[in-house]
């Protein structure tokens, strides 16, 4: 009888977990990435939206010290999809436009549009969806910002929720 049911606790421990495991993945999943704000296109952006784009990816230390590669679409495809001024345009007033990154705990960085466009930065900026080929982590994920020549990786904001474009003067 004893060992009957410790075979049925170790069932619905293994069932509690794989259910578990499933809910993580379909949180991660359900998420959305809304971009807003001095855009022409304001865009909610599922992780399909995302692995339906170009994927690029970087290998750089993290804060572990350790190196992973990271895998996702540029921030820059992003925002030229949501129309924000990129490129040529980029000039005179709108070299005042900044990116607000939010995540899920409120955490905020900014980037000016001249630090994610590549006329004007020899970075590309990463909205990554993947480290080492494994979806981002809970608490990490599902998307992640990196920018892979930030002499600190404190910018690289976890769980992105939001990105508002917006101008530096009131």
């Amino acid at each position: 009888m004893l060992k009957i049911k410790t075979f049925t606790s170790q069932i619905l421990l293994c069932a509690t977990l794989v259910c578990g495991l499933a809910m993580h993945t379909h949180a991660q999943t359900a998420t959305t990435l809304s971009i807003s704000g001095e855009v022409a296109t304001p865009l909610e952006l599922k992780m399909q939206d995302l692995a339906a784009m170009k994927q690029i990816s970087h290998k750089v230390k993290d804060r572990d010290g350790k190196e992973h590669e990271f895998k996702g679409v540029a921030l820059i495809e992003l925002l030229e999809k949501a129309g924000v001024t990129t490129g040529a345009k980029l000039r005179g007033e709108n070299l005042a436009k900044y990116a607000l990154i939010t995540a899920a705990d409120g955490y905020e960085v900014l980037y000016a549009l001249a630090e994610i466009d590549p006329e004007f930065a020899d970075q590309v900026i990463l909205l990554a969806t993947e480290k080492d080929g494994q979806p981002l982590p809970a608490g990490e994920g599902p998307f992640r910002i990196i920018a892979p020549k930030d002499k600190k990786p404190a910018r690289w904001i976890r769980e992105v929720r939001s990105i508002k474009i917006a101008f530096a003067k009131n």
